[in-house]
């Protein structure tokens, strides 16, 4: 299997700036200036969602990225994008903009659960 063009959404994510692909599980992560904000997993991309921005998901009819645990499946904090952004990078920026908004509260969460 040939390895993914690390590339190939740069012209999505243009208009929000730039993104890096790095191997993720069975997929990749998307980072932001270090921050992962979302991932692609059969080239459908998820973005990072809290409480508040999940309802712009929900109201569009997009689905968690679901995984498995134990037997059970289980949804995650990342939703797909609606289908008509992959046409429209500058109303993506927005979306990646909250993605990245919460990543920071997300990532501060799970260093207090540690503790």
């Amino acid at each position: 299997m040939a390895p993914r063009d690390p590339r190939r959404f740069d012209d999505l994510f243009r208009d929000f700036g730039s993104i890096a692909l790095r191997r993720l599980f069975s997929g990749e992560g998307i980072y932001a200036r270090g921050t992962i904000i979302g991932i692609v997993v059969r080239d459908i991309v998820y973005l990072k969602t809290d409480e508040e921005s999940r309802a712009f998901f929900k109201a569009e009819g997009c689905k968690p990225f679901h995984f498995r645990k134990d037997g059970k499946r289980i949804a995650s904090s990342y939703y797909a994008i609606p289908d008509r952004l992959y046409d429209d990078p500058a109303e993506l920026a927005q979306w990646a903009c909250r993605a990245q908004a919460v990543a920071p509260v997300n990532a501060k969460r799970v260093g207090k659960k540690r503790r």
